[in-house]
C-alpha cells in the first residue's frame, strides 16, 4: 500500500479577511497556493468555490481559517514550506493570527488518493492536543514513519 501526508494547519485571524490588516495576506494566497500547486511532491489542497479554503468552516468559529493539503511526503512539504514567498509569509504569521498554546498543525499519514476532509482535519488536531504526537497525529517535530495510520 503506497501512503501520502496528510496535513492540516489552522488559524485565528486577529482582524477580519477583508481588512486593510491583512490585505498582505490575503493578496499572497494566490500566488502562494500556485507556487504550491506546482511545487514538487504537492498532491491536493482543499479549495472552496473562491479557489482557496479562507471560506470553509473549522470547528464552528468564523474567526479560524483552515489550510488542509496533502503530500508526497514530509520532505516535500518541508521544502515548500522553508522556502520562497511561503516563508516570507510564514516570518510574519504573527501580524495577522493570534498566537495560540494549543496545537494548530497535525500531521498524519492516508493511503495514497485519500482526501482528507475538514472534519477528519479536525478529530487529528483535537487527538494531537489530547495525546500528544503519534502515529494519528503527530507534527514536524515528532514524526512516524508510513504505514501505520493510526
Amino acid at each position: 500500500m503506497d501512503f501520502e501526508l496528510a496535513q492540516v494547519n489552522i488559524a485565528r485571524l486577529k482582524f477580519p479577511l477583508d481588512s486593510p490588516e491583512l490585505k498582505d495576506f490575503v493578496d499572497a494566497l494566490d500566488p502562494v497556493n500556485a507556487t504550491a500547486d506546482a511545487a514538487d511532491g504537492f498532491v491536493w489542497r482543499l479549495q472552496s468555490e473562491s479557489g482557496d479554503a479562507t471560506d470553509v468552516p473549522v470547528f464552528g468559529d468564523e474567526w479560524l481559517i483552515v489550510n488542509l493539503t496533502v503530500w508526497r511526503d514530509i520532505d516535500a512539504l518541508t521544502a515548500f514550506m522553508y522556502q520562497g514567498r511561503h516563508r516570507e509569509l510564514l516570518s510574519r504569521r504573527y501580524e495577522w493570527f493570534e498566537r495560540v498554546k494549543e496545537a494548530m498543525t497535525a500531521l498524519w499519514w492516508v493511503e495514497a488518493g485519500h482526501r482528507p476532509t475538514v472534519e477528519e482535519a479536525e478529530k487529528r488536531l483535537l487527538h494531537l492536543r489530547e495525546q500528544g504526537p503519534t502515529p494519528h497525529a503527530f507534527t514536524l517535530r515528532t514524526t512516524f514513519p508510513p504505514g501505520d495510520l493510526g
